[in-house]
């Protein structure tokens, strides 16, 4: 298809959204909206990015500076799209095939649209090819005024439009592929006689025409591809349509969400086929869960890989932990990152862990603290059981290796080993390390004073 390069306008600073935050970085399902845009591009075979960016640019550079191949241009004055179109010029000096113009807040369109529209227009010929769609209520958008045999005349912005112009429903998305030789051409010619008084991009498309130049349009089927986020309601909106997409791909993929639009999975989570999500669960960042497992009500997994048939039962939280096969956990239980469950782990209702590894067949089942630890296999851990890993300064290490039984209330005071085959009797405190085959009792000895409580009373 030859070269293509992007420009993606990212300056505006978006002051219906009402923050302190420039638009296009506000998070949609967990990603800045631009960065939507950048990866449809990419998607689209884009091989050049420039990002023209104006407010909080520094903050978009640093979000984007790891990619060599997205250059960004500054915009000082926001002047309008054919003004910001002028800024990233000089940086595709030499370029010369297809320029792909898109925009930061319009995040929900697709690279297999993007790619039909890069097609069509190659094929036809064309110097502009602009991604409409119909819409029932145009009410906002710039209308496409077309010729007799379909091709675009001009484009107008509601503002100037005519009382018939305003009754067109096919609206321009601001989403265009123009040749390049043509773009640098027309640019500097573009003017700013209108209600805005602004330098407006469309205006190209007159400029094709009086040069016999032939201009196209591809209509998307889904308005939704072409939305428009300018403030906090349209970006829920936004947000409601990418969880239905990734919703309805993962249950045409064998998944059962028990209740779809009240699931909250966010893009690139990668579920096996016969698992069951229960409503209010939220699902983020590169997880993948295996085949098999039941996830329960308000459930939170960040960042996580979880093997086959686990449960993850009602308010459990779980971060950039490891999970591997018939592991179970909760409720109410929090896997903090590091953590690692091996086949066959328990970890039951208020049970925290952190940086700790548990060994196969393991199991915590209630109110217990295990963090900066390794844990052997066939492990009991009592209830109240706390692995005391921070003197204040440092975070150290416990130990303890397989076949050991912790009972209730026991405080592992690190850094100390328990030796395998050990048995820590309830309300121990082990300060030191525990030999293997031992039994370690550390308690103040009982004391029973008879009749104590009746001679209380006559006091």
């Amino acid at each position: 298809m030859g070269e293509i390069a992007a420009i993606i306008l990212a300056a505006g600073k978006g002051t219906r959204m009402k923050s302190d935050l420039v638009k296009v970085m506000h998070p949609l399902e967990g990603r800045p909206m631009v960065s939507w845009t950048v990866e449809a591009a990419r998607g689209a075979g884009v091989s050049k990015i420039v990002l023209v960016v104006g407010h909080h640019a520094e903050r978009v550079r640093e979000h984007f500076a790891a990619s060599p191949e997205i250059a960004c241009a500054v915009q000082e004055e926001q002047l309008g799209t054919g003004h910001a179109v002028a800024c990233a010029l000089p940086a595709l000096a030499g370029f010369t095939g297809r320029v792909l113009i898109l925009c930061g807040d319009v995040p929900l369109v697709s690279s297999a649209t993007l790619q039909a529209m890069l097609a069509q227009h190659k094929e036809s010929r064309a110097a502009v090819t602009v991604l409409t769609t119909h819409m029932a209520d145009p009410h906002g958008y710039g209308r496409i005024v077309k010729d007799a045999a379909g091709h675009v005349r001009r484009i107008v912005e509601e503002k100037d439009a005519t009382e018939a112009e305003r009754l067109v429903t096919e609206i321009n998305s601001g989403i265009y592929c123009v040749e390049s030789d043509f773009l640098a051409a027309a640019i500097p010619n573009i003017g700013n006689d209108n209600a805005q008084k602004e330098f407006y991009l469309t205006d190209i498309i007159g400029q094709a025409v009086e040069l016999g130049l032939s201009c196209g349009s591809f209509p998307v089927a889904d308005p939704d591809e072409v939305m428009g986020i300018n403030d906090r309601v349209q970006l829920a909106k936004a947000s409601s349509i990418v969880r239905r997409r990734v919703n309805e791909e993962l249950m045409l993929d064998g998944v059962t969400l028990v209740d779809p639009s009240n699931t909250y999975i966010e893009q690139g989570v990668r579920i096996g086929r016969d698992t069951i999500v229960h409503p209010n669960v939220h699902i983020r960042g590169a997880t993948v869960i295996g085949e098999g497992c039941v996830i329960d009500p308000s459930v939170l997994i960040q960042g996580c890989r979880i093997g086959d048939r686990a449960q993850i039962k009602a308010g459990s939280v779980l971060c950039d932990s490891v999970i591997r096969n018939d592991v179970a956990i909760g409720p109410m239980a929090h896997l903090r990152p590091g953590s690692e469950l091996c086949d066959h782990v328990k970890i039951g209702n208020f049970v925290e862990t952190k940086k700790a590894v548990i060994g196969e067949g393991s199991k915590a089942s209630h109110l217990t603290y295990l963090g900066d630890a390794t844990i052997g296999r066939n492990v009991n851990v009592g209830c109240g059981t706390i692995t005391c890993n921070y003197d204040g300064v440092h975070k150290h290490q416990t130990v303890i290796e397989d076949d050991v039984f912790v009972g209730s209330d026991v405080q592992l005071v690190a850094p100390v080993t328990i030796g395998r085959n050990s048995l820590i009797a309830a309300g121990t405190t082990v300060t030191k390390d525990v030999p293997p085959d031992s039994l370690a009792i550390a308690r103040t000895p009982q004391v029973n004073k008879e009749g104590w409580k009746l001679r209380k009373a006559k006091g």
